[in-house]
């Protein structure tokens, strides 16, 4: 299969109404080509292109940024000369100057699948500062690594953050050009929008189920997504971002496992089984031990549970990350309902809202683990009326069967 970006190189019809036109390219370590040369230096060895500007979101363009919550400067491209504007630094948003510096901005961006993943957040900012600065938006697509499947609470009214940038359930199904498509219609942008499409891209086929196995390297998008088993757990996993549990950054899995100094797996299993079997499909559950080397308990051994999605365990439509998630915290609220379980600290530029309730664009989730009448047939009923929900609306923006 091709990508957006490898479409665009090799086809000169595609490149016609950029003649003559100031180019950026907001793009981060995953912006390669089929043969891994990162989509910035492809581009600029194109004479008919006249690139003049590069922007990078958050861990930055090259990806040399590990944690959340830290800044990447402006900088001066060493090779190319041109000026890399930072959209994780000073500002989030891009600045009147940035937008002064091109005519049509580029998108490249390996996206995960994920509300939260923040690459979404800065598509719709730069879609609104297109649109009233009068450039041009391309999305050079590319898959969206965990296939169609949809799952979890939409967020509400209010819930809008960088981690949040719109009604969307965690897990949307949508490519990144998609997901463009879908924000200029949902917040009325008057921009001149397009998508550079995939060529062969099949999200129903096995094993990739989204992500071409075999046939495209995989490259991290940000330091913390080493693989395709990272992006699948990834739209559960990601809650305990906001709680006390380690979730394996600081181990070669993160975002594949959890745990703490003090947890008991085996209990912990067995209250998950006991509480909602049906929500552990498609994987397999493990215990495992670990010693984060930096972040949340760094230097101590954790216990906890490694989730396998790869091999002959995983089954697709079976597997739903966010409830497994969600029935791990409602079975250690069951188990220890005096543990400090949500971690309150400053995330992603917000200091007044747990971060759990950020993550999950509400309150609903967090309210539902700490009700101890509540069950999983009451999350299973919010979240399947806003995935039945979704489904119908994203039907209009799906440019790939």
């Amino acid at each position: 299969m091709r990508f957006g970006i490898d479409r665009l190189l090799e086809d000169p019809t595609l490149r016609a109404p950029l003649a003559g036109r100031r180019i950026a390219l907001l793009a981060h370590p995953a912006s390669v080509t089929s043969r891994l040369v990162h989509s910035l230096d492809a581009l600029a060895t194109l004479g008919s292109l006249q690139v003049t500007a590069a922007l990078g979101p958050q861990h930055g363009l090259r990806g040399d940024k590990q944690d959340n919550m830290i800044e990447s400067p402006d900088f001066v491209d060493p090779v190319h000369g041109i000026p890399v504007f930072s959209l994780y630094g000073e500002v989030r948003r891009p600045t009147g100057a940035m937008m002064d510096s091109f005519d049509v901005l580029l998108v490249d961006l390996q996206d995960l699948g994920c509300r939260i993943y923040t690459f979404i957040t800065t598509l719709r900012y730069v879609l609104e500062a297109a649109a009233k600065h009068g450039k041009s938006v391309w999305v050079l697509d590319r898959p969206n690594p965990v296939g169609r499947p949809v799952e979890g609470l939409s967020l509400r009214a209010g819930w809008e953050s960088f981690v949040g940038a719109g009604p969307l359930p965690m897990r949307h199904g949508l490519t990144l050009g998609e997901l463009g498509r879908w924000f200029v219609r949902r917040f009325r942008l008057d921009v001149d929008y397009q998508v550079v499409t995939m060529e062969g891209w099949q999200p129903a086929r096995a094993p990739g189920w989204g992500w071409p196995l075999g046939e495209r390297c995989w490259v991290n998008p940000s330091p913390n997504a080493p693989g395709l088993s990272m992006a699948r757990c990834y739209p559960g996993t990601v809650m305990l971002e906001g709680t006390e549990l380690s979730e394996g950054r600081g181990t070669t899995r993160p975002l594949e496992l959890f745990g703490a100094p003090d947890l008991e797996p085996r209990a912990l299993l067995a209250q998950m089984e006991a509480l909602e079997p049906r929500w552990l499909g498609g994987c397999r559950l493990r215990e495992c031990w670990f010693e984060p080397t930096f972040h949340k308990h760094a230097g101590r051994l954790c216990a906890g549970v490694q989730i396998h999605v790869e091999g002959a365990a995983y089954d697709h439509d079976a597997f739903r990350p966010w409830r497994l998630q969600a029935l791990a915290f409602k079975a250690l609220r069951r188990l220890r309902p005096d543990d400090v379980l949500w971690r309150d600290f400053p995330y992603e530029y917000e200091r007044d809202r747990l971060a759990i309730d950020l993550i999950n664009g509400s309150t609903l989730l967090r309210e539902w683990v700490d009700d101890a009448g509540a069950t999983p047939a009451d999350l299973e009923a919010l979240a399947s009326a806003d995935e039945a929900a979704w489904c119908e609306e994203r039907r209009s923006v799906l440019l790939y069967a």
